[in-house]
């Protein structure tokens, strides 16, 4: 019998209001996997990921899907049995450290706090291993940075504190929601080595939300790209960037600043913006922004295999025939 997967998200839809933000969303993530979810800020990234943690509230409401964890059902809205698994199974690093760091606690404590919670170590072992945590995401002086407050720390300080809070129980799921924002390029590059070894010395599957193809590149095994709230095309990493059959990711991986173009080359933008969740448009979400939009666009393409050397690589898209003409 097969390896069930780590995680598998069925037709997840999410309503804010009256409006759908999330319309159907597949995807899955096998163990030891690193995929990534990537897409322009609106697109319903963080979202998904907030939804797969049970951590929806006020008026964001799932209004359908499924979501499996190594082969059992998550019941997303039941707050009492996600508890038991975030901290332990499930971690995220959350997009905003600073408003999600409790400014009344030292840092060591909320690094250490998952492993006591959970009886999975003494008071004393925890703090330990929350300095050696900090340690390891780069944190200087890690026995007096854990003694402060988050107050005292500056804003990458506060990410790298929120990734250790992540990673100190070895989670089997890991949500990184932008985990490089504010960081430098130097630090940046250990928080993703961080990722992959904790991958490969514990099997831990990643979900890596993020706007940024070069992190994309670096680190994923395959790539969800996301806009108006749906999948709109799936692939193993060098599979999409090398031949990218949604005009949107085409368009995306040619906001990438080149080093080898010529000096002083304008960047390249896609036009228009994504629209409001009020005014989504009939079909094809992207058709009002899309070069190659016709009239067949006003009918909701499928997501299907676009090529026959990887099953795996799927589109949305009536003319993934005609992307690779794309700028």
């Amino acid at each position: 019998m097969a390896e069930p997967q780590t995680l598998e998200i069925r037709d997840l839809s999410i309503g804010v209001g009256a409006h759908s933000v999330v319309d159907g969303v597949d995807f899955s993530i096998g163990r030891g996997e690193i995929v990534a979810l990537v897409g322009e800020s609106g697109s319903g990234k963080s979202l998904t990921a907030l939804a797969i943690m049970g951590l929806l509230s006020g008026s964001v409401h799932q209004t359908g899907g499924t979501a499996t964890f190594e082969g059992k059902a998550l019941n997303l809205g039941d707050e009492a049995a996600m508890q038991k698994l975030r901290g332990t199974s499930l971690s995220m690093i959350f997009q905003e450290p600073v408003a999600s760091l409790n400014p009344l606690l030292s840092v060591g404590a909320q690094v250490a706090e998952s492993l006591v919670v959970h009886g999975r170590a003494s008071a004393t072992d925890a703090w330990d291993r929350a300095v050696e945590t900090l340690r390891d995401v780069g944190i200087p002086a890690p026995e007096q940075r854990a003694r402060q407050l988050p107050s005292s720390l500056s804003g990458g300080m506060c990410q790298r504190v929120m990734i250790a809070s992540a990673l100190i129980a070895a989670p089997r799921l890991l949500i990184a929601d932008e985990p490089t924002t504010a960081l430098d390029v130097t630090i940046q590059a250990q928080i993703l080595h961080l990722m992959r070894r904790l991958r490969d010395e514990t099997d831990t599957s990643v979900l890596i939300i993020t706007h940024d193809m070069g992190v994309v590149a670096s680190v994923a095994d395959r790539v969800c790209v996301m806009y108006g709230g749906r999948i709109v095309e799936q692939a193993e990493v060098h599979a999409l960037f090398a031949a990218p059959r949604h005009p949107y990711t085409k368009l995306l991986l040619s906001t990438i600043p080149r080093m080898d173009g010529p000096r002083k080359t304008e960047l390249f933008s896609i036009s228009g913006v994504v629209p409001d969740v009020s005014a989504w448009p009939e079909g094809c979400r992207f058709r009002t922004r899309c070069p190659l939009a016709s009239n067949i666009c006003a009918t909701r393409p499928p997501l299907i295999p676009v090529s026959d050397a990887a099953r795996d690589h799927v589109a949305a898209c009536w003319h993934s025939d005609q992307v690779e003409g794309l700028a």
